[in-house]
């Protein structure tokens, strides 16, 4: 395996590697140790190049920290990618050989599943390195755990706008159906709230809309939908300047990282009366799980810390009212007291 380093002003270290033997190439970038270890999953997705990739994970890795800073944890933010070009055939020869990626970094770096991985892939990565959690055999599969910190962002986003977190009544139009989606669905169902839904996996769709009774439209169609939330638990860049002017929502809450295209997208969310929760809090409930194997939590200790979320988002919403800021901009502040704090 052939690793470099790529120099860059904003992270610790980002490292690619290539096996061409078996069609590996991967990407490690780690954004902050100064709370503890980096913390991060393994995104395995087709990118058009090594360029928008390494972009993806820079990104992502910042967005770690920053979770991990607000949810008062001593970890800090990674991220890794294996580009998947759809030219390796032996999936388990891949994720050994990110396995040994990771072994690389001594710890600095600890990995769990994200999007296109599993837990049971990470028993895989587990073959070649210890330094990996989301296990079968440990936490487990967060994605239950970060659909609850998603539903207790939305509960305390309806509280800050409407002085109740009663849900029943409530649309909420979700963009994405996997993993995430449909336990964040189901939740709300159960809270009594209407579902609007879409994703691009027509299996994902009709599961939700089944289970849920949650009304199908095309993935275009979701920005325009008249409801009360729109959550999106997909891809990241969505909030942007061609969807934000089709928002028919008064609250933006979902699972997906960086949902927000550019900063300047919070502001413009503030300006049409549209209250966001900062992704990297509302999320943060797959990580908060992944402590019962880090830090040795218990699970009722991981399941308190994802229901505070709800007030870390309300502390969030109350900052940003009395600082006349962004709710984005207040959240970055209050990650990066945490982190100054930390080094000083």
């Amino acid at each position: 395996m052939e690793v470099t380093e790529k120099l860059t002003k904003t992270h610790e270290q980002v490292l690619i590697a290539r096996d061409d033997a078996i069609g590996y190439h991967g990407i490690i970038a780690i954004h902050s140790t100064a709370l503890g270890p980096a913390v991060g999953g393994t995104r395995f997705w087709n990118y058009e190049s090594e360029a928008a990739a390494l972009t993806d994970a820079l990104r992502l890795s910042h967005g770690m920290t920053y979770k991990s800073a607000l949810a008062g944890l001593p970890l800090g933010g990674g991220k890794s990618i294996i580009i998947n070009d759809n030219s390796a055939r032996d999936r388990t020869a891949l994720l050994r050989a990110h396995g040994r990626f990771v072994d690389t970094l001594k710890g600095r770096y600890i990995t769990a599943e994200d999007v296109g991985t599993s837990p049971a892939d990470m028993e895989i990565v587990r073959l070649e390195t210890q330094h990996v959690g989301g296990l079968i055999s440990g936490s487990g599969d967060p994605s239950p755990h970060t659909a609850r910190g998603v539903f207790r962002a939305i509960q305390a986003s309806h509280q800050f706008l409407r002085r109740t977190d009663d849900l029943s009544g409530v649309t909420v139009a979700i963009q994405g159906c996997g993993n995430v989606g449909y336990n964040l669905a189901k939740l709300l169902h159960e809270a009594g709230a209407r579902l609007i839904v879409t994703d691009v996996n027509p299996e994902n769709l009709s599961r939700v809309v089944a289970e849920f009774a949650a009304k199908a439209v095309a993935p275009h169609e979701i920005f325009t939908m008249q409801a009360d939330v729109f959550a999106p638990c997909a891809l990241g860049g969505v909030i942007n300047d061609e969807t934000i002017p089709q928002l028919q929502v008064q609250i933006v809450a979902g699972a997906a990282n960086n949902q927000l295209l550019e900063e300047r997208h919070g502001a413009m969310l503030r300006d049409r009366n549209v209250l966001y929760a900062p992704d990297y809090v509302a999320n943060a409930g797959g990580v908060l799980n992944g402590c019962i194997e880090l830090l040795g939590w218990t699970p009722e200790q991981a399941l308190e810390k994802i229901n505070a979320i709800y007030d870390t988002v309300l502390h969030i919403f109350k900052s940003a009212k009395e600082q006349g800021i962004t709710t984005n901009e207040a959240a970055d502040r209050l990650a990066e007291e945490r982190l100054r704090n930390a080094v000083a």
